[in-house]
């Protein structure tokens, strides 16, 4: 256990053992769910379970290897959603050609992180936005626990919408809409509702267990409120333990790259400029949510260092890399660091151990499959919560009476949980700095890095 110096980062094996337990729990999952949003296009479901499973013990297992952070890694949300409804149904690519865009994503990854590109963008970022990231964070995994745990209901069609949509001179049906909509966008979910009392429950016991220190606060909460589930019949025992079903052959090495340059002249360079605007998606998406998830984890767990930079961080990100390159080979969409990892850092995960214990958990996965999907949402959300409220500290090193910084420090805070995506509240926040800068007539003074990551933002934003 030398390698990954357990004492001198005050940590050791349990410890790192259970914050692995703690960070597996929480983004399981992704087992389930990415095969069934990638089995729209018409993949097949249970080798995209295992292609998930091995992308995410492979960028796990890398990332605990090459950088010696507590940081896990799988086929992330909304990258997946772009490459079934953009990419596949929007453009037009078969799933096959898809997986080959996402190979060649993946190698750009790995040539900008080899070249310390990648690098070069996170340190180029203003502090303000740095410090923003955390606390924007903290908001997005809060927002995403209380709906998992449907403590909150998101309400469809607000009275704005109704209003918009409807034949003003008809003002009687017009009524009788606006009468029987929700009332707001946001409001509380059931809370006669059993699963959600046990999510509830389960933050009541997580927040004071942490108050009285117990090791394992976090494992020991998701471990009760399963069992407790179990035991009410909300949640229900599977037949059997053990999965059997290994053939990936549906999905492995099944890359289209033909389809990719297909057509006449015309139709030819329109393909190419199509392929380059996708690869510019995906690029921006998950290096900024990576960096993001980096960033707003590093500084919970402590290891940015005193210019608040995070050593060893392009080996982090070359492990992504080879991972979203690796995966796009056995069948499945980019992966990327997850905004979990910092619940398994919440529970004391401090080095590469975690996360070697997170890569052998999707390993079991692949047989242990209807185990994992047991542990209820009701277990795991307050997990998220709790997250948040350890992340929020951040915003105490904004100077919010500085307005040139309060601004976009506050547009990265807010994007991220109102437009759910890490990427956007850190690229509405560059990009208001940059505005900023040039309206105040410090064009000279605005780090060239950000003002070209600005204006690909701004592409990105008319784009998609």
């Amino acid at each position: 256990m030398s390698f990954f110096r357990l004492r001198e980062n005050q940590t050791h094996f349990k410890q790192e053992v259970i914050a692995g337990l703690t960070t597996f729990s929480t983004m399981a999952y992704i087992v389930f769910v990415n095969p069934a949003i990638l089995a729209e296009t018409g993949m097949d479901f249970q080798s995209v379970m295992i292609a998930t499973c091995l992308a995410g013990a492979t960028g796990s297992l890398l990332t605990g290897l090459l950088s010696n952070y507590p940081f896990a890694q799988a086929p992330g949300m909304g990258l997946n959603a772009f490459f079934v409804y953009a990419v596949v149904f929007q453009s037009g690519y078969s799933w096959q050609g898809a997986l080959a865009i996402v190979f060649i994503s993946g190698l750009v990854f790995i040539l900008l992180t080899a070249t310390g590109l990648r690098s070069a963008i996170a340190h180029a970022l203003p502090a303000c936005i740095l410090h923003a990231i955390p606390a924007g964070i903290g908001l997005f995994i809060t927002l995403i626990g209380l709906n998992n745990a449907q403590i909150i209901d998101i309400n469809q069609g607000p009275i704005i919408d109704i209003i918009l949509s409807n034949d003003l001179s008809n003002q009687q049906a017009l009524v009788d809409q606006v009468q029987s909509a929700p009332p707001q966008i946001l409001e509380f979910g059931d809370l006669s509702n059993p699963s959600v009392i046990l999510a509830i429950l389960g933050f009541v016991l997580m927040s004071i267990l942490m108050i009285r220190g117990f090791k394992g606060a976090i494992l020991i909460s998701i471990a009760s409120i399963t069992l407790l589930s179990v035991a009410l019949g909300i949640t229900s025992l599977p037949e059997s333990a053990i999965s059997l079903s290994l053939d990936l052959s549906p999905t492995f090495m099944q890359l289209d790259f033909a389809e990719l340059f297909q057509g006449s002249d015309t139709s030819w360079l329109t393909r190419i400029m199509d392929i380059l605007l996708i690869l510019v998606a995906f690029t921006m998406v998950d290096l900024f949510d990576t960096l993001g998830t980096l960033y707003g984890t590093a500084e919970k767990g402590g290891f940015l260092d005193k210019n608040g930079k995070l050593p060893r961080m392009n080996r982090a990100l070359m492990a992504d890399a080879i991972a979203t390159t690796f995966g796009s080979l056995l069948g499945t969409s980019t992966t990327t660091t997850y905004i979990e990892s910092g619940t398994g850092i919440a529970a004391g995960g401090r080095t590469g151990l975690t996360a070697i214990v997170v890569a052998t958990l999707f390993l079991l996965c692949i047989f242990l499959s209807p185990l994992a999907g047991l542990i209820p949402a009701s277990a795991t959300s307050p997990a998220l919560i709790m997250v948040g409220v350890l992340m929020l500290g951040s915003v105490k090193k904004i100077n919010f009476n500085q307005l040139e910084e309060a601004v976009p420090a506050f547009l990265v805070i807010v994007l991220m949980p109102f437009t759910y995506s890490i990427a956007n509240g850190i690229g509405g926040g560059l990009v208001v700095y940059s505005i900023i800068k040039i309206a105040k007539g410090e064009f000279r003074t605005l780090n060239p890095v950000v003002l070209i990551i600005s204006l690909l933002f701004v592409l990105k934003f008319i784009l998609t």
